[in-house]
């Protein structure tokens, strides 16, 4: 069995795959690197998936599917990874080499350790175009350090504070087991990824290194403004997702106090994300779609609801008028600064 699958997610990768799977493959034989062709048609992503395979038979695999989306990508990655532990790496992306290989000593470390790691969690890097001085998200002020440790261990989770895909990598068979299925065909799944297996995970290390690379600057990404604007409604199809998963096993999650908070605060930054968002596009259609969201959301959990509207940042997307607007705008802008998330 290998230590860590890798699955890359590819559509029409050609201008970027190769560094991603390079700084992948000095991982060698402990690691298995999934490249995932999402029926890319414009370019030699197939070709190169398959060239890598080739050269590299017992660390790379090629899957061919047809287009689902990203999240569709992810799930064909776990349903053919063998590795221990499981880890999405977007094919613009790249990882370190000196943390990568104390990532990898550390996973073998605890896989044979008495206790069964569900999740480890280290540093992302936003690499931003442009930007000579590089923004890290690590979690040293909330999570233990250097020890195998709990939810129960985990300091006060603060508002905005959440942990993205970049910085996870889970244990495969707990990912099989919490029966996760991303949604095909849908932008920002991976909110969900890191989300819906949460209750699972009992048992987690926190290793302080500068991993995972996030590259910022393709004016296509999904998260440029402009375009998440463009697939807003993919954005409050993965909001509601959310909501219900929350809502719906609320009474198990809510039995573990630290689980429940940063929960509910990582629901709470994606409502505010999908509020501004429907602001900043300034139309009718989408201040009701920004309605029926708060409405949905207190349909389905009055108390919830009531939490969310009353703090700073729900309170912030719901100021009344035109004015109101500009402020809740400039309210997330501070909310930003403040709390830190991007």
């Amino acid at each position: 069995m290998k230590l860590l699958s890798i699955a890359i997610p590819c559509y029409n990768s050609e201008a970027y795959m190769r560094k991603c799977i390079e700084s992948l493959l000095v991982g060698g034989e402990d690691v298995e690197i999934i490249i995932v062709n999402d029926g890319s048609t414009k370019d030699r992503t197939a070709e190169i998936a398959d060239e890598y395979a080739a050269k590299y038979p017992t660390i790379v695999k090629a899957i061919h599917k047809e287009n689902g989306g990203h999240g569709s990508a992810v799930n064909a990655g776990i349903a053919n990874a063998t590795g221990l532990y499981f880890k999405v790496v977007d094919s613009d992306d790249w990882v370190k080499e000196e943390a990568y290989m104390q990532i990898l000593d550390k996973l073998r470390e605890l896989a044979g350790g008495d206790t069964m790691l569900d999740m480890l969690v280290s540093n992302y890097v936003y690499e931003k175009e442009g930007e000579k001085r590089k923004k890290v998200m690590h979690q040293r002020h909330i999570l233990p350090k250097d020890k195998m440790f709990t939810w129960a261990d985990c300091r006060h989770f603060l508002k905005g504070h959440y942990i993205l895909m970049h910085s996870v990598i889970f244990r495969t068979k707990l990912l099989r087991e919490c029966g996760l299925q991303l949604p095909e065909h849908t932008f920002y799944v991976d909110n969900l990824y890191v989300f819906e297996p949460l209750p699972f995970v009992k048992n987690m290390y926190y290793l302080d290194v500068n991993f995972y690379r996030y590259y910022i600057g393709r004016t296509d990404q999904s998260v440029n403004e402009t375009v998440m604007i463009s697939r807003i409604d993919q954005q409050l199809k993965v909001n509601k997702l959310m909501l219900d998963y929350l809502v719906e096993h609320k009474a198990e999650i809510a039995k573990n106090k630290r689980l429940y908070q940063y929960m509910r605060n990582y629901l709470e930054i994606i409502m505010t994300v999908s509020s501004v968002l429907l602001i900043r596009s300034g139309t009718e259609e989408s201040l009701t779609k920004k309605k029926e969201l708060w409405d949905y959301l207190k349909s389905k959990d009055r108390r919830l609801y009531h939490w969310m509207r009353n703090g700073i940042m729900g309170g912030a997307m719901n100021l009344p008028g035109k004015g109101g607007r500009k402020l809740s705008v400039e309210g997330y802008k501070l909310c930003q600064k403040i709390f830190g998330f991007n």
